[in-house]
């Protein structure tokens, strides 16, 4: 199973809203528990690490999802190991936290955003929503066929108009292949680069609020 850190409050219980943050290139678990002031105090964060070690790859001695080759181009047998990496880690999620989930909220930071579409995209129905921090979406054959399906997971889509990691280009030619599938979208710009601003994680989570999506 994936590593992961899980930040649980100790007032968890059945019904509880579960977000599955993943981390970015090169980065490990813990990165993205820097969020967790940012969420509400009833939600429960959790964060997997990448299956693969960055330094195979020159991304440094942590962590990553896959491969990346060029704009939104990636080796497409690493992505798929971690997708189903990770349909193990969600399949597993009521032993992990030890409540039953409610909301399920899958989502991530540049790769790990990239991750989250990914998964929704090639297993509908799995979670409640996908909150996308500076990812990109992959043009694999795998999510081609995908993207051709009915698209039933909200999507958030959170992107800086200065990235200059992954181009704010690629997230508006995303956007619109989403929209073309008549995916349910919703897109937020940031004057910001790589990162995550403290406003766009009050949209993500405005957005998961007025879903009022129930557990599955």
């Amino acid at each position: 199973m994936l590593a992961y850190d899980l930040n649980k409050p100790a007032t968890a219980c059945d019904g509880a809203t579960v977000a599955i943050l993943m981390h970015g290139r090169g980065s490990h678990r813990g990165d993205m528990q820097a969020l967790r002031s940012e969420l509400p105090p009833d939600w429960i964060l959790l964060t997997p690490q990448a299956p693969h070690p960055g330094h195979l790859w020159g991304y440094g001695p942590g962590w990553a999802w896959y491969r990346y080759l060029s704009e939104d181009l990636v080796e497409e047998p690493g992505l798929l190991e971690s997708l189903n990496a990770l349909g193990a880690f969600v399949d597993q999620l009521p032993e992990i936290i030890r409540v039953q989930p409610g909301r399920v909220l899958l989502g991530g930071f540049s790769q790990g955003g990239t991750m989250s579409l990914a998964y929704a995209l090639t297993r509908p129905g799995n979670v409640h929503a996908v909150l996308n921090f500076s990812g990109f979406l992959a043009n694999v054959p795998s999510l081609e066929a995908a993207m051709h399906e009915t698209i039933e997971t909200p999507i958030f889509w959170g992107h800086g108009t200065r990235d200059p990691s992954v181009a704010h280009a690629l997230a508006d030619r995303g956007r619109k292949r989403l929209a073309a599938a008549g995916a349910p979208l919703v897109s937020r710009d940031y004057e910001i680069g790589h990162w995550i601003a403290p406003e766009e994680i009050a949209d993500a989570v405005a957005f998961v609020e007025e879903l009022g999506v129930e557990a599955a």
